[in-house]
């Protein structure tokens, strides 16, 4: 049974990839075995996409790896649409959509981003308290 739904945003995924013992990849883990279904959506995938293949990544995850990932990401997490709008909350504009999908999707974000961890209105967490809310359920 699954302990509701995530949006992870694209630093923890990336920080999943980089450091495979660190509390992002556990994230990755306890989703792939089921505890709280993962919300993705096209724009998502793309930005990730777009991230890994900076040249700073690229020294520490192999274009292989990269494609992998963002393939069992998008066969096995829940797709949905990117909602049409994206009102503006953030103080990074860019991360608004991060907003809107987990919004429209009824789900937490999961973040390392400050500009949205101080954010009240909506669920985000960190990795580290959403792993804590995973073992506290």
């Amino acid at each position: 049974m699954t302990a509701g739904r995530a949006v992870l945003d694209p630093n923890v995924l990336i920080s999943a990839l980089l450091s495979p013992s660190g509390r992002s990849a556990a994230l990755v883990g306890r989703w792939l075995a089921g505890e709280f279904e993962l919300v993705v959506s096209e724009k998502l995938l793309a930005e990730l996409r777009r991230a890994l293949a900076y040249p700073k990544l690229r020294s520490h995850i192999s274009d292989e790896e990269a494609a992998a990932f963002i393939e069992l990401l998008g066969r096995t997490a829940t797709s949905v649409e990117d909602p049409a709008t994206s009102p503006r909350r953030s103080r990074d504009p860019g991360d608004d959509y991060i907003l809107a999908l987990a919004e429209a999707s009824a789900a937490t974000v999961v973040t390392g981003d400050d500009d949205l961890l101080v954010l009240a209105d909506v669920p985000v967490l960190s990795p580290a308290a959403f792993l804590d809310s995973l073992a506290s359920r």
